[in-house]
């Protein structure tokens, strides 16, 4: 047990976060999203009983984002003409909100397959069991 590090991540999460260098970045995906093909070239940790909100808040207390970039916390678009609404969207901006001090400036989009092709470069991918629609977000990891 370590004192100050959130219940939620896990030893090999922990691991994972640690092993990250600057500009790697890390998927929370939601339980719709193909983790294991997206992931061959990646690490995927399964967190099926958990969802992304509380993993991302967790994460964010121990990972930096990078300022180098403009936005380095991606969510999936919507497909056009998909009417779903995502209002957990909302909630990841606000989490961001109270990791960065871009707020929700640090959060930018990507075209649903081109986000599949950026998940396929990313350094893992963290498999929720997420029921939300579109939940899927990318952290870019930055320096301290």
């Amino acid at each position: 047990m370590l004192k100050g590090i959130p219940k939620i991540l896990s030893p090999q999460l922990l691991k994972v976060l640690c092993e990250m260098g600057h500009s790697d970045r890390i998927v929370i995906s939601d339980g719709n999203f193909p983790a294991e093909s997206m992931g061959k070239d990646a690490i995927v940790i399964r967190c099926d009983g958990h969802n992304v909100p509380e993993l991302l808040e967790a994460i964010l207390e121990v990972f930096p984002l990078d300022t180098y970039t403009e936005k380095p916390v991606t969510l999936m678009e919507k497909v056009p003409g998909d009417t779903v609404e995502t209002p957990i969207w909302d909630t990841y901006r606000e989490i961001v909100g109270n990791y960065d001090a871009r707020g929700e400036a640090a959060v930018g989009n990507l075209e649903r397959f081109a986000f599949y092709e950026a998940a396929k470069t990313a350094y893992a991918i963290i498999a929720t069991g997420e029921s939300a629609l579109y939940a899927n977000i990318m952290l870019q990891k930055g320096v301290i």
